[in-house]
């Protein structure tokens, strides 16, 4: 497959929706986190549409909410939209509790479409590796990064890679389940 200009379009909009924020405890700038879901995603068979979603996946939830919705459907589409919609776990500020946040979430893919339920295991694969190769700079203190500490951030990835495979074990799914199993010896 080859992408178009909209995917291109796309990681430009990415790039500067992004540009002042770094990821958790890190200062990685966060378009690494975009770029390297969208690359998940595609290795693990993206289309064009779940590749953008895939670089748009946290906007909604950290840039701005209904309006960004908005705009991702006016430059992309219905498809994309419905895709970072699905991937979203608040798009209200303040956001609600965590723990409310996530057991929405997990609920969620269980009915979720394939597209969402590929973008969404590409961003809980990437951030679980981000974690096992952060934990073996910082250790347990890794952990103070997460609102859900240790425990919560635990149950949550342990939880989340249930409801996959309650839908479907797919490659990916298989890999995030690999990854997270790591995350449970610490």
């Amino acid at each position: 497959m080859q992408l178009s200009q909209r995917f291109t379009d796309a990681l430009v909009w990415a790039t500067e929706l992004h540009k002042m924020q770094v990821r958790k405890g890190s200062g990685v700038p966060y378009v690494a986190h975009v770029l390297g879901v969208a690359s998940l995603a595609l290795e693990y068979g993206a289309n064009e549409d779940e590749a953008i979603a895939a670089l748009l996946h946290d906007a909604i939830e950290d840039c701005g909410g209904a309006p960004i919705a908005i705009e991702i459907r006016r430059r992309f589409g219905e498809t994309v939209t419905e895709i970072v919609e699905g991937c979203t776990d608040a798009n209200t500020t303040p956001k609600p509790p965590w723990k409310t946040r996530k057991e929405a979430y997990i609920a969620k893919i269980l009915s979720a479409s394939p597209s969402v339920r590929l973008v969404s295991a590409a961003d809980k694969l990437y951030n679980a590796r981000s974690i096992l190769k952060d934990y073996a700079i910082v250790g347990d203190a890794i952990w103070e990064r997460f609102r859900g500490k240790k425990e919560g951030t635990l149950w949550y990835y342990r939880a989340i890679v249930d409801a996959f495979h309650q839908v479907e074990t797919t490659p990916i799914v298989a890999e995030l389940d690999r990854v997270v199993s790591q995350l449970l010896q610490f």
